[in-house]
């Protein structure tokens, strides 16, 4: 059976049997969901998670639900909400429903907790915390499992102050569920204990408040990380007291740092709006985080549409991906030189603002990141590259200026201005005979032209090629510096 989404109670017959394996069932439209806590900002592994989710609904005509697990209201906040939110939509990881909010659901979870009391499948525990917690320690002192034991499992008792409500879990047999990755996976229920499901302020516990988020929002596959294969069969015992069919369950392998621990700060940036700070573009990290632990042959590179076409569970592999900085970065620059020049400008905008933009031009944004594509791995470090095709004064190098804007350079120069000032069309095409005629009537080489031009236009001696940094600036701003540099080479 399944329950009715809107009131969590209602049995929709599926036509399977009690505590059936999952495999051993068909579903009618795969629903996947992705729950963050909002303790903290989305980070990669769980946005790895969310795209392993979102792919698995796409591909197959699904739906995916995004809901936040935000019960721990000590350590949750809107701030981590809004970041989870704004780092899904950048993504493009778009759902087709939700955000559910489990702080709102609470009278859900009290239904469901009744329901299992009514049908002798949880019971009322007295104990109080310290009396467990001398428990505990007597057992750790014998060698044995710190497990409740069930001093209340069988007295009947009532619901009272300071109680807390626990599932009548098997003494005996085992647990198992068949994981699309990992396998047959089984549980000795002797391991498992009398979980609690509700604690004594009246609040679900975690497992119980998942498990009928699962049920209530139909949801047939969860995806998500292999540090949650421990909790699935505490969940499974919660889905057969209920009786209710399992959905399917698939657990990813970890994602490690270089030092293949457990990734985390110390490794660097792990927060996904971190990334996009630093001048990621979302492809670039989808790709590279759907490689952590999925693969296509030997294929590296994804377009968005390959992804959909060619992702499968069955092709995520049970070993953990180990987190490569420098790769992403390799990624993320082979992403930027593809992009077509349009689709950067909005990303790139914000990144020259920072640089002392105010206000860049879409237009010269655009033809600015085309020259600038094949030298820029990060957004940022186009953003720097690009920065003074926007201001009103160049910003010399000091050492640049005084090596290359010589006096003598100032007769060419000023000829230079002055063929340029009637140039039309302004492109490459027209300004090589220029330049040529320059390079004959003078006797130089273009190096000895180009370099000396390349400081006046840019103050730097590294660029675009010339003629790209002359087109993309235009006729008057190339001019207006040009002769800003005649008067550097008559003051030096």
């Amino acid at each position: 059976m399944r329950f009715n989404r809107k009131c969590g109670l209602e049995p929709v017959p599926l036509g399977i049997g009690l505590k059936m394996e999952s495999e051993d069932y068909q579903v009618e439209k795969i629903i996947t969901r992705f729950p963050p806590s909002p303790t903290g900002y989305l980070h990669v592994g769980g946005a790895r998670t969310a795209l392993f989710n979102w792919l698995y609904a796409r591909q197959n005509g699904g739906t995916f639900i995004l809901r936040l697990e935000d019960t721990d209201v000590a350590r949750s906040s809107a701030e981590y909400v809004d970041a989870i939110l704004e780092g899904m939509r950048w993504m493009g990881l778009d759902w087709d429903e939700g955000p559910y909010y489990q702080s709102q659901r609470t009278e859900l979870y009290v239904d469901h907790i009744r329901r299992l009391l009514d049908r002798g499948e949880a019971y009322y525990c007295h104990c109080q915390p310290d009396e467990l917690e001398l428990k505990r320690k007597e057992a750790l002192a014998q060698g044995r499992k710190p497990m409740y034991d069930r001093k209340c499992r069988d007295l009947g008792l009532e619901s009272a102050k300071g109680a807390v409500v626990r599932l009548r879990a098997p003494v005996m047999g085992e647990t198992r569920y068949h994981d699309l990755i990992k396998g047959s996976i089984s549980f000795d229920n002797t391991e498992l204990d009398d979980l609690i499901l509700q604690r004594s302020d009246g609040t679900p516990t975690y497992h119980l408040a998942v498990v009928v988020d699962d049920i209530t929002m139909n949801v047939t596959h969860v995806i998500r990380g292999d540090d949650h294969v421990n909790n699935t069969p505490r969940q499974i015992l919660i889905y057969n007291a209920l009786a209710v069919p399992l959905p399917r369950y698939a657990h990813v392998p970890m994602i490690l740092g270089p030092d293949k621990t457990r990734l985390s700060k110390r490794h660097g940036a792990t927060s996904v709006l971190a990334y996009r700070d630093m001048g990621y573009l979302p492809g670039a990290l989808l790709n590279y985080l759907v490689r952590l632990g999925w693969s296509y042959g030997d294929q590296e590179i994804f377009s968005l549409n390959e992804l959909l076409e060619k992702f499968s569970l069955e092709n995520v592999g049970t070993s953990a991906g180990v987190f490569n900085p420098e790769k992403l970065l390799w990624l993320n620059s082979h992403y930027i030189k593809e992009s077509d020049p349009a689709e950067l400008v909005e990303p790139l905008i914000p990144f020259l603002k920072r640089a002392g933009v105010e206000e860049p031009d879409r237009e010269v944004t655009a033809a600015a990141a085309a020259t600038l594509q094949t030298r820029s791995k990060t957004l940022e470090e186009m953003a720097e590259g690009a920065a003074f095709y926007f201001r009103d004064v160049v910003d010399y190098d000091e050492n640049a200026l005084k090596k290359f804007l010589k006096p003598d350079l100032a007769p060419l120069f000023e000829a230079l201005a002055s063929a340029l000032e009637g140039l039309e069309p302004w492109d490459e095409v027209h300004m090589q005979p220029i330049f040529e005629q320059l390079m004959e009537r003078y006797e130089v080489k273009f190096g000895r032209i180009a370099q000396p031009l390349r400081v006046s236009l840019t103050g730097k001696t590294v660029s675009p090629g010339i003629f790209e940094v002359l087109e993309v600036l235009g006729r008057e701003k190339t001019l207006k510096r040009i002769r800003a540099a005649l008067v550097r080479m008559k003051d030096v």
